[in-house]
This record gives structure tokens, sequence and C-alpha cells, in this order.
């Protein structure tokens, strides 16, 4: 949670609707320069003003938002593992005939979840009662 001070400079800074938008998406509201816009139409934002670990953001497009429809190298850039942005990036623009066209969905916590089986024997067998027959 943010101090009424930043919050309100906020508010001043991007607007009553876009800080209406944040406070509906993200839960919080930030003030910055958007840096770019990736293929899905999701807007990458920067302010270095903020505290570390938060200067970057994104914007989905889509209101039903997955991490997984970030693009890897906006990703790596989102998560602090390179300063260049991805559309000034040269490795950025050679294109790969292996890299999916599309987002792949997050599975967890769904039918189409990844579950693991073992072909493998079980060690330790469970217990089964056996009465002996009466006299």
């Amino acid at each position: 949670m943010s101090t009424i001070t930043r919050t309100l400079g906020n508010l001043r800074k991007i607007g009553l609707k876009e800080y209406w938008h944040q406070l509906q998406y993200i839960g919080d509201t930030k003030a910055g320069t958007l840096v770019g816009v990736d293929k899905a139409g999701n807007k990458y934002y920067e302010n270095n003003e903020e505290l570390p670990l938060r200067t970057r953001w994104v914007d989905f497009k889509k209101h039903d938002f997955d991490p997984g429809q970030i693009d890897p190298l906006w990703h790596l850039w989102i998560s602090y593992g390179t300063d260049t942005i991805p559309t000034q990036d040269l490795i950025g623009q050679v294109p790969r005939s292996w890299a999916s066209t599309k987002a792949i969905p997050n599975y967890t916590a769904t039918r189409g979840a990844y579950k693991t089986y073992s072909t493998t024997k079980h060690k330790i067998s469970a217990w089964e009662p056996f009465a002996a027959p009466r006299n």
C-alpha cells in the first residue's frame, strides 16, 4: 500500500480514468513513462522514482491476464535481467523458428495441468486386513 501523498500525486499525474483503471487491475496507482508495447498489446512502463524493484510494470491488454502472456524478452526486461528495452535490442530482432508465435497459458490448477506418474513398482504395499474364518 502506498502513502496518501504518493497516491494523490499519481492521481494528478495520470488522471482519474487511468487512476481508476490501475486500482481495478493492479490494486495500486503508478505514474511512469510508456516504454513499449508488445505483440499482444501489453503496455510496459517504467518510473525510476519508485521504490527499488517496483520501477517496472506491465498493463495487460486483457483483463483475464496471465504472466505467461508476456513475451520472453519483455519478461527479461521486467524482471531486471537487462536494462535494454526489447524493441531496441538487436537480439530481439532475430527471427526464431523454434519460438512459439502465441502465448502458452498457465494450466496450473486446471484439468490441463501436467500430472506426473510413475512406471516403477511401489516399494511399500498397502495393508489389506485378513480375517481368518471362524470354526
